[in-house]
């Protein structure tokens, strides 16, 4: 096992390499830049003063000594200045980081709360009126865009029923540190996880279900049944757990797919992460930031892959990597 994770990790080197290139490469590519942008609404600044800021920020260096300036302030932690909100973006990312793992992780275990008791009833009783009401639910699911289901579901529990707040991530009168604040901030994250996880558990329910049906007819059930083992066994130790493979694989791919959906949520929701930021650096041509946000959301697309082939070879006794 060490040695497959350490192959892995020096295979990760020269593909974290490669993204550093193209990222830095298509920030470059994109027209304007943030200081431009400044020219059209600061009427105080001149073109003269615009020149001598690009040239103290290093902006009009060659591409590649930009670039090789880039990946030497990484090493060091240093993300860049943003010009638009005029800090660190490491310490602009800082607060809002952990507002979008805090949607995250709440949106992954909704999932897995919804997604495996349904595919474990739709795989063990196929056909029946429950099955028939998950597939329909399924279907429906994906075939829902996620913008389109978040805006109802704001709609409906925020603005008609005013049951969830509709903005922010934490009321502004509650104090920090106190268990009221976050009490607060759970309640923040009710609405726009649970409109995350209600279609995000289509693919879990379908893969397990599909392995549950396919897993109870091989011959290994067919001989612990004839054995006398008693049903519920069969399907807990046998059935279920052969079943789940495929879900422990895919785990890290949903880890990492929750980052380019948060985008989605935290935008119609007003939810301060990083998935909102990235909309408005774009807009607003601030590119340190979003560089920033793209080699984040790449590195943990990575990192995900390794974490689901870990999982994979550790559930399944019979895979063994080396």
């Amino acid at each position: 096992m060490f040695k497959f994770i350490l192959r892995r990790i020096l295979i990760m080197v020269p593909q974290l390499i490669i993204l550093s290139v193209l990222i830095f490469a298509l920030a470059k590519a994109m027209p304007g830049d943030a200081l431009t942008g400044q020219l059209a609404s600061n009427p105080k600044m001149d073109v003269q003063t615009l020149n001598e800021m690009k040239e103290k920020l290093g902006m009009n260096d060659p591409a590649y000594v930009q670039y090789f300036n880039w990946i030497k302030n990484l090493f060091k932690g240093d993300l860049g200045i943003s010009y638009i909100h005029k800090q660190p973006v490491t310490d602009l990312l800082a607060g809002r980081m952990w507002n979008t793992i805090l949607l995250s992780v709440v949106i992954l275990v909704l999932t897995y709360a919804i997604a495996i008791p349904l595919g474990i009833v739709g795989g063990r009783w196929t056909d029946s009126w429950a099955d028939k009401l998950i597939t329909g639910y399924n279907y429906l699911s994906y075939a829902t865009p996620l913008f389109i289901f978040a805006l109802i579901m704001l709609f409906i529990f925020g603005f008609v029923l005013s049951w969830f707040p509709t903005s922010g991530s934490v009321d502004i009168q509650v104090q920090s540190g106190t268990f009221a604040y976050y009490i607060n901030k759970l309640y923040h994250l009710i609405l726009p996880a649970l409109s995350g996880a209600l279609l995000a558990t289509v693919g879990t329910i379908q893969y397990l279900r599909n392995e549950i049906i396919d897993t109870k007819i091989k011959d290994f059930v067919k001989t612990a049944r004839s054995k006398g083992v008693p049903e519920s066994k069969v399907y807990t130790n046998h059935i279920l757990r052969n079943s789940l493979l495929p879900i422990a694989t895919f785990f890290g791919y949903e880890i990492t797919g929750l980052i380019g959906g948060s985008v989605i949520l935290e935008s119609i929701f007003g939810y301060p992460g990083i998935g909102q930021l990235f909309l408005q650096s774009i807009m607003q041509r601030d590119y340190s930031v979003v560089t920033a946000l793209v080699m984040i959301s790449g590195i943990a697309t990575l990192f995900g892959t390794l974490l689901s082939d870990i999982i994979l070879s550790a559930v399944d006794p019979r895979i063994r990597i080396e």
